[in-house]
């Protein structure tokens, strides 16, 4: 059962609880009737995601066994045959275009908007993987694109209207993302001297200065969406405040990053570093007061 997890990157669901970013920053998170909505897009990404990285893993089944760490995918290790994952690949699509109609019934509403942010997902996906990802720029362009979509797709089958300062934070913090993993990648290509086309176009200083960049923007964005009049309105004005743990949750990052050289994901760096993860509960719970306790 554990090589089918890793086909499906279980893990790497946890991008997709920006679907509840809506519902979150709206104050909703009380509503039952928006939160079962908001959990029915995570599961339809979910599985769309996976479907995603099934595609991907088999495209890159040689490409992968040459790979120090990837060569350890079910696929390609041969861990999972090619005809089970295509028989796996086809019953998460059946799985997710049903999903979609159960939830038009079950809501009785017009999702043709979320139907359209899944449909989007999975066709920029499919250019990815067979052209874009080796396209330098583009493709952690995408990487960031795909984290708005998920944002997009809570807010359509919730029916909430998302801030424009909360998009852009959406996709300039993918880009850190994004960025830094090819960081990594970068760092691991020189220590084993074996690249790979997807980092061509990149080196480490881009990298750096590109991370840097992106940082910057996700902390000025968040400090815009803090300030901005319907965040103000809906929430105390305290909520300014929770900039210092999203300021300190970045140095740390950076800090893994450039000083320390830490070459796994970012989500792997999430999942392991205890400063980061007090940081963000921290966040949340201070996000929650402004929720349920404005006077």
């Amino acid at each position: 059962m554990k090589k089918y997890f890793k086909l499906l990157r279980v893990e790497q669901w946890v991008k997709n609880l920006f679907v509840f970013v809506p519902l979150f920053f709206s104050g909703n998170i009380k509503n039952i009737d928006l939160l079962s909505k908001s959990i029915f897009a995570f599961i339809i990404f979910s599985l769309a995601a996976s479907v995603v990285y099934i595609l991907n893993d088999y495209n890159d089944i040689e490409a992968d066994r040459k790979h120090p760490e990837k060569r350890r995918r079910p696929l390609a290790s041969g861990a999972v045959s090619k005809s089970q994952a295509i028989g796996i690949f086809i019953g998460l699509i059946a799985a997710d275009i049903a999903l979609v109609f159960f939830a038009q019934v079950y809501f009785q509403e017009n999702l043709w908007k979320f139907a359209t942010i899944i449909g989007s997902y999975f066709v920029m996906n499919l250019a990815y993987t067979f052209r874009l990802k080796h396209v330098p720029i583009i493709d952690i362009s995408i990487i960031a694109l795909g984290f708005v979509l998920r944002v997009l797709a809570g807010g359509y089958i919730t029916g909430i209207s998302i801030s424009q300062w909360a998009i852009l934070l959406t996709f300039v913090l993918a880009l850190v993302l994004a960025i830094g993993k090819r960081r990594g990648e970068l760092i691991n290509a020189q220590v084993s001297g074996k690249t790979r086309k997807a980092l061509d176009g990149y080196n480490v200083q881009f990298a750096d200065i590109a991370l840097s960049i992106s940082v910057t923007l996700a902390i000025v964005c968040y400090l815009m969406f803090t300030l901005s009049p319907e965040v103000q309105a809906r929430f105390h004005q305290r909520v300014f405040y929770t900039v210092i743990f999203v300021v300190f949750a970045f140095l740390r990052y950076l800090q893994q990053t450039l000083v320390y050289n830490r070459t796994e994901s970012p989500t792997k760096i999430v999942y392991r570093d205890r400063y980061i993860q007090a940081t963000l509960v921290l966040w949340v719970a201070a996000f929650l007061i402004q929720i349920y306790f404005k006077k």
